[in-house]
């Protein structure tokens, strides 16, 4: 059992997971925690983290570094995404990272993301179907994981991944490029819509997705539909872990979102502070890619790329 951290820093989010892992079967939770930092805040506009988003983003990396040394973290990975990958001044986030963690964070492309990502998402989708009293998810599964700058498409079985891409529709990307209004119009909606369409064009010349069997939905904007379409009075992870979320209510719920105003958002009691902004767009994604698809249900994952990032630490994946 060695005992590990992760650390994911993505457009939207900077979260750690501390675990302890064995060389087979699943790891064992000791903490996990997730804050808003938006890193990319304005990054597809111009280019460039933001010198204050880049401080927002040491602030809680710091906290996140006290915890894991005093846990007995032996080994540690940071692992950073689109809006790292896209900027022009990346070096001042890795010196940040370097000076604040004692390490330099892995900007890793978006293949890679997408193979963590179906990692940590598979391993324990038979658990929560039996957690549930539901079938276990037949293969082969599209992991469909939904960032803040973009989102990993990624196709595999037990055997692991056949294919994935990577494309520029994140729900923060997506936000500012297209969704101003409060709540936006019709013509913000439909122009987010058809670059979305456009993208997942892009994806199905690589990615085989007509022969997905399980749809499994991963990050903040699908388990946040997910508990809006269950109803929850509370965000509770071990209810949407394995849940499986219709079409009909992921059409609704969005629906729903992009006609609402930021504070009728906000007071949804499942909606994180961080989310209320950019979860319009997050559902519209999900959305278009069950309609485009032809798929039914989602299934929901609360485990993703972090815990691909741990698993990793341990295991050759």
């Amino acid at each position: 059992m060695t005992r590990v951290a992760a650390v994911d820093c993505g457009t939207n989010s900077l979260r750690l997971l501390v675990a302890d892992v064995p060389p087979t079967g699943p790891p064992t939770e000791v903490l996990r925690r997730m804050e808003v930092v938006r890193l990319g805040q304005g990054v597809d506009a111009t280019g460039r983290l933001a010198p204050e988003a880049i401080e927002r983003t040491r602030v809680v990396l710091a906290e996140y570094a006290v915890q894991l040394r005093g846990l007995g973290a032996e080994r540690v990975r940071m692992v950073a995404t689109s809006a790292s990958r896209d900027a022009a001044n990346r070096a001042d986030f890795e010196e940040m990272v370097q000076r604040t963690l004692g390490q330099l964070p892995d900007v890793v492309p978006g293949e890679e993301e997408a193979g963590l990502s179906f990692l940590g998402a598979t391993g324990s989708l038979a658990g929560a179907a039996a957690t549930h009293g539901t079938p276990v998810p037949a293969p082969p599964y599209l992991v469909v994981d939904i960032g803040g700058g973009s989102t990993e498409f990624v196709l595999g079985d037990d055997a692991g991944v056949r294919a994935a891409r990577s494309v520029d529709i994140g729900c923060v990307r997506l936000t500012e490029r297209y969704l101003h209004g409060d709540p936006p119009s019709p013509d913000e909606v439909q122009r987010a819509e058809s670059d979305i369409r456009t993208a997942l064009a892009e994806v199905a010349a690589d990615v085989p997705v007509g022969e997905a069997v399980t749809l499994v939905g991963l990050a903040g904007s699908v388990t946040t539909v997910a508990a809006l379409a269950l109803r929850l009075p509370a965000y509770e992870p071990a209810i949407l872990h394995g849940a499986r979320i219709p079409v009909g209510a992921v059409r609704s719920v969005t629906a729903g979102l992009l006609t609402s105003t930021r504070a009728r958002r906000a007071a949804l009691p499942v909606m994180h502070p961080g989310r209320v902004d950019v979860i319009g767009a997050g559902a519209l994604v999900l959305r278009v890619v069950m309609d485009a698809l032809a798929i039914d249900e989602v299934v929901v994952s609360e485990h993703d790329i972090l815990d691909g990032i741990a698993l990793s630490l341990v295991r050759q994946v």
